[in-house]
């Protein structure tokens, strides 16, 4: 896998991560966990275990933003770590 990697400072990611803080406490966040299912694995959870991955990791230029977290669980997300969408898949197919 060629990972390209964007630089990004401390003052960009607390910024970011006080957002995330911020969106996990939101209405929209609490329904869009309720469904209790990880979008990669899809398997399902109680509320409590799923947690909100950046699609587009923070340390590489991602968002706190609606279109670029998803529901996960605590397993996928500590595997996807910081890999890209495209990334990830591949991953994923390598495993199968």
């Amino acid at each position: 896998m060629d990972q390209q990697f964007i630089v990004v400072d401390e003052v960009y990611l607390k910024k970011e991560r006080d957002k995330a803080r911020k969106l996990r406490s939101s209405q929209w966040w609490k329904r869009k966990r309720s469904s209790g299912m990880c979008q990669y694995c899809k398997q399902s959870f109680s509320m409590g275990e799923l947690t909100m991955d950046h699609v587009i990791p923070l340390s590489r230029g991602g968002k706190t933003e609606k279109f670029n977290v998803a529901v996960c669980c605590k397993e996928c997300n500590t595997k996807k770590r910081k890999f890209l969408p495209s990334e990830w898949e591949e991953y994923m197919t390598s495993l199968k």
